[in-house]
């Protein structure tokens, strides 16, 4: 989505109309998948879109920097789909603890045991999609907020904290007991399949071997951090090494691996066409009429 805003500011430097109603487009698709995603109905991501475009073509001519454009779109949007959801039956507000979310000794075997599946797979099947976009839509939403920004739509932290005021920590913290909390989901419903092995893990191992909270617990928490490289050597080191004998944190660590590779490829929803148009052409309306009042 990020290339879509990119090419968007390309065109709005060139400043005439025909180049504003093409950024439009583009910015029309990521508003409606990112509402998708955050609202998960159809006509809220509509009327988001409708209302984000409105409120930003007087704007946008002002914006040079891709980034600037990413982080204001997707604050307006954020705004408008958290007002969506309070009017809609949304997930309620509420904290997420990682005790809750620390797996027990089946969800762990069900992991490891899980059917591998081809990294290089291109698409979720549909029935999969499904599932996963219910489990997120059951996430409170400042933890979908978090989780949709940074690994849907492929934004950093610091753009994610800029967008929702959060401090950067905590952005990490909600983002991980959000991709947890999709998982345990997700294994509810019989997913997900681990998409690449961690090294060392065995089903035998898993089976015989049993978990050791203490030291377990202490890692669960720095799972995401690994994952995404943000963690320094020492703790790498203490994380790897704990790893190498416990069967249990190897299966868990490749379900959640999974699970963060399908919030990234799940397919993206677009606006019907004929809408979104006809929604260019009113927007553009509006604009060059008030841009006559001024001159």
């Amino acid at each position: 989505m990020r290339s879509e805003v990119e090419q968007a500011v390309v065109l709005l430097q060139r400043g005439d109309d025909e180049a504003l109603e093409r950024a439009l487009a583009l910015l029309q698709n990521t508003v409606f998948s990112f509402s998708m995603k955050v609202c998960g109905q159809r006509q809220d991501a509509e009327d988001t879109m409708q209302e984000v475009l409105v409120k930003s073509v007087p704007y946008l001519p002002k914006f040079d920097s891709p980034r600037a454009l990413v982080v204001w779109l997707y604050k307006v949007a954020k705004n408008r789909c958290l007002m969506s959801r309070r009017k809609s039956k949304f997930a309620p507000k509420r904290e997420i603890s990682l005790e809750e979310l620390m797996p027990d000794r089946q969800d762990l075997q069900r992991s490891d045991g899980a059917r591998s599946v081809n990294p290089e797979t291109v698409a979720i099947r549909s029935e999969e999609a499904g599932r996963l976009r219910k489990a997120i839509h059951k996430l409170p939403p400042q933890y979908r907020i978090v989780l949709v920004l940074r690994d849907m739509e492929g934004l950093t932290d610091e753009e994610v904290a800029e967008i929702t005021g959060l401090r950067s920590g905590t952005v990490r913290v909600r983002l991980h007991r959000a991709r947890l909390f999709v998982r345990k989901e997700l294994m509810k419903l019989g997913k997900p399949r681990p998409r690449r092995k961690v090294e060392a893990v065995t089903p035998r191992v898993v089976a015989t071997q049993p978990p050791r909270p203490p030291r377990c617990k202490a890692m669960f928490a720095e799972l995401s951090n690994y994952l995404d490289e943000q963690i320094d050597d020492s703790l790498c080191n203490e994380l790897e090494k704990h790893l190498d004998g416990c069967g249990p944190c190897q299966a868990f660590l490749a379900s959640l691996q999974s699970t963060i590779e399908d919030c990234r490829r799940l397919p993206v929803a677009v606006p019907d066409r004929v809408k979104a148009a006809k929604l260019r052409s009113d927007v553009m309306s509006r604009y060059e009429r008030a841009m006559a009042k001024r001159t």
